[in-house]
């Protein structure tokens, strides 16, 4: 009971803290929780959880705020994610399904979580390495060049130009064109390699140079790390959370910028077996990331294809960002199934 009764005088810490930016103190505690035990009950129980590492006093005043720990405490017992309500849900669909390509999708939902959570929204594109190929296109730009178009069922676009070698009918690009998607056509990138290595030799010599740079084109399009871009908005949210992230604000901005980190993270967290991932303060294990968290959730299927996260103070409201961050990703991958 004495465990349940900190749990509870620990979520209280954390939700007036993340409502007032203020210490928090017992006398607060009993005016604003019906917490059921008196006020020197419940100062015995912060000074264990202070003990404990969940709780910390920044200053001489009786007022006290989470810890990392506590804050990690606090959402591994998090006991229901606050639900969206149904004109939110409505509005999301709305606002995503009226995207007119992937490129679109993209920018809408990162957008759009940045404006729910009132955080910085990350969004990666899907993966090509986990992507099916949908189609391949091939158009001649002039007698010397050919434009290789390579869509995935994700809806992603990549162009590719490959030059036209000296000798070659042009006739060929039909038939060419007709043998690869016949080839490729539902596979992940992993396997279209071997798929397509036999191409050339069931096309006549003379041919063979043309089908050769094709096929090469298209391998290593699929062969890219599907991490390599991140959508970034919200980044001036950061600005309006307080004085309190004024010292982390400009170290947050960098990383940002560079993305590197933020890959790593994003990929990381994909690791995690619930269906949303948080990453509280240090446990980035990037110093200038030690004030925030980030919560991010997989989108794009049974297996995902990437992720959508949002990034904010460590004082922030969870169950809330964690209910909009799933909301946008199953939104994203109902999409991007149909």
């Amino acid at each position: 009971m004495a465990e349940d009764r900190k749990l509870d005088v620990l979520r209280a810490i954390v939700e007036d803290y993340v409502l007032t930016r203020e210490p928090v103190g017992s006398k607060v505690l009993v005016e604003r929780h019906n917490l059921g035990v008196s006020p020197a009950t419940i100062r015995n129980d912060m000074a264990q959880l202070e003990e404990e590492g969940y709780i910390v006093q920044p200053h001489t005043s009786a007022g006290r705020v989470p810890t990392d720990k506590g804050y990690r405490l606090f959402v591994d017992r998090l006991a229901e994610v606050k639900p969206l309500s149904a004109p939110e849900k409505r509005a999301i669909g709305q606002f995503l399904e009226g995207a007119v390509d992937l490129d679109d999708v993209i920018d809408r939902a990162v957008r759009l979580l940045a404006q729910l959570t009132q955080q910085v929204a990350v969004v990666q594109y899907p993966s090509l390495r986990v992507s099916a190929l949908r189609h391949v296109e091939l158009v001649l730009v002039d007698e010397r060049r050919l434009l290789v178009v390579i869509i995935t069922d994700t809806g992603r676009v990549e162009q590719r130009t490959v030059p036209i070698p000296d000798g070659i009918d042009l006739a060929v690009v039909a038939e060419l064109r007709a043998r690869v998607n016949a080839a490729t056509v539902g596979l992940r990138a992993q396997d279209v390699r071997a798929r397509l290595a036999e191409l050339p030799e069931q096309m006549r010599p003379e041919d063979r140079p043309l089908v050769q740079l094709v096929v090469d084109a298209v391998v290593e399009t699929l062969d890219q790390e599907g991490e390599d871009r991140l959508v970034v908005a919200g980044a001036a949210n950061l600005a309006r959370t307080g004085a309190d992230t004024a010292a982390m604000l400009s170290p947050v901005l960098e990383a940002l910028e560079e993305q590197v980190v933020l890959m790593r993270l994003m990929t990381e967290m994909a690791e995690d077996q619930r269906d949303f991932a948080v990453r509280i303060g240090h446990e980035t294990q990037y110093e200038p990331l030690a004030g925030v968290s980030i919560i991010s959730s997989g989108y794009g299927g049974d297996t995902a294809l990437a992720r959508i996260g949002a990034l904010g103070p460590t004082r922030m409201d969870y169950p809330a960002t964690i209910a909009s961050v799933r909301a946008v990703a199953r939104y994203l991958s109902r999409i991007l199934a149909g």
